[in-house]
């Protein structure tokens, strides 16, 4: 909470004058997340969490983007767009996991690709993993100029934790 004092300069202008600020001992946009991680999908490489775990009437979860990093090794695994794809979004599926949540339970994915030419292959496979789904879920795809690690697939998403 900001607690300030104004004040007219002779000028007329409104100035700002900051007594105090106050902090809460936990910061408010805390309040009801939780991290997930595992060490099953790699670990994040930069400022970010594997995933977001957001307390409502349901547990929302929102998932980083997963590329096509080998857990084990840190590196990209080989064998191009299809293995790449397979790889991170094997990787979500171990987030996922971690999270309490499933590949059924994602309400909402964004694809990214380093090109858009790759679009029919990565659909492919990426339909395999919501075999059986009742319902699929909302989806972007996007084409991107450059993704980590020289990257050609990259998927983040948001999922219900399952109940």
């Amino acid at each position: 909470m900001w607690l300030s004092r104004f004040a007219v300069s002779s000028s007329s202008r409104l100035q700002l004058a900051v007594n105090f600020l106050v902090l809460p001992s936990r910061m408010a946009s805390d309040a009801g997340r939780k991290i997930v991680s595992t060490e099953n999908a790699p670990k994040a490489i930069g400022p970010y969490n594997q995933a977001v775990s957001v307390a409502s009437t349901s547990q929302i979860v929102y998932l980083s983007g997963q590329i096509g990093l080998d857990p084990v090794t840190g590196q990209m695994v080989v064998g191009g767009v299809e293995a790449e794809a397979k790889q991170a979004l094997n990787n979500l599926g171990e987030v996922l996991k971690a999270a309490g949540s499933s590949f059924p339970s994602i309400v909402k994915t964004t694809i990214f690709l380093a090109d858009m030419n790759d679009y029919a292959t990565v659909n492919g496979i990426y339909a395999t993993y919501f075999e059986g789904a009742s319902i699929y879920p909302a989806r972007a795809v996007v084409a991107a100029a450059g993704l980590p690690k020289g990257a050609r697939f990259e998927i983040e998403a948001v999922a219900i934790a399952n109940q």
